[in-house]
C-alpha cells in the first residue's frame, strides 16, 4: 500500500481503490516522509497558483521530484472554461518546473458571493461553483489507477536489516 497526502477535497476516490490518501493543506504539512506519491494543487487567481502551494514546491523540491507526482489547478468561473482540458498557466508551470509531474488538470473554481476578496471581484466575475465533482473523481481514479501499476518499498519500520535472523 503506498500514502500519499492528496491535497484534494475529495481523496475516497484513492481510497475506495486501497490507496492510503489523506488531504492536508500544503501550508500544514511538515514532512513528505512516510509518503510514495504527492497531488499537489493550487487555487487560481489571474492565472497564479497561490503562496501555500508555491512555499510547499520551494520547500520539498528535492522530496517532489523523487515522488511520484500529480498536480491539479482550480480556478476557472466561467462554466465553458471549466469544461475545457485546460493546461497548466504558465505560472503554475513555473513554479513546478522540473518536478516532473505525472500530469496536470484544470478544474472550475468556485467564488461565493460573501468572498473575503476585492470588492472589484464580485463586481466583475460571476459567483458560483464551477467545479465538476464527476471530473474530479475521475482524475482521482485515473492517479489510483495509475499508482496500482506502480511498485513502492515497505515503510522503513518494515523491513527488515540485512542481519537479522528473517
Amino acid at each position: 500500500m503506498w500514502r500519499a497526502p492528496a491535497y484534494a477535497d475529495r481523496p475516497e476516490a484513492l481510497r475506495t481503490a486501497g490507496h492510503h490518501a489523506a488531504a492536508q493543506p500544503a501550508r500544514e504539512i511538515m514532512s513528505l516522509d512516510g509518503w510514495d506519491a504527492v497531488v499537489l494543487g493550487s487555487a487560481l487567481y489571474a492565472a497564479h497558483w497561490q503562496r501555500d502551494a508555491r512555499r510547499f514546491t520551494t520547500r520539498f523540491r528535492a522530496a517532489l521530484a523523487a515522488r511520484p507526482l500529480w498536480l491539479f489547478s482550480s480556478g476557472p468561473l466561467d462554466p465553458r472554461l471549466a469544461r475545457a482540458d485546460l493546461p497548466i498557466t504558465a505560472h503554475g508551470a513555473e513554479v513546478t518546473a522540473g518536478l516532473g509531474a505525472i500530469a496536470h488538470k484544470t478544474f472550475g473554481g468556485r467564488l461565493l458571493a460573501d468572498a473575503p476578496v476585492d470588492p472589484q471581484v464580485l463586481a466583475t466575475h460571476p459567483i458560483g461553483d464551477f467545479r465538476s465533482w464527476d471530473a474530479i473523481r475521475a482524475y482521482a481514479v485515473e492517479i489510483g489507477d495509475a499508482l496500482a501499476k506502480m511498485s513502492f518499498a515497505p515503510p522503513a519500520a518494515l523491513v527488515a536489516s540485512p542481519d537479522s535472523d528473517q
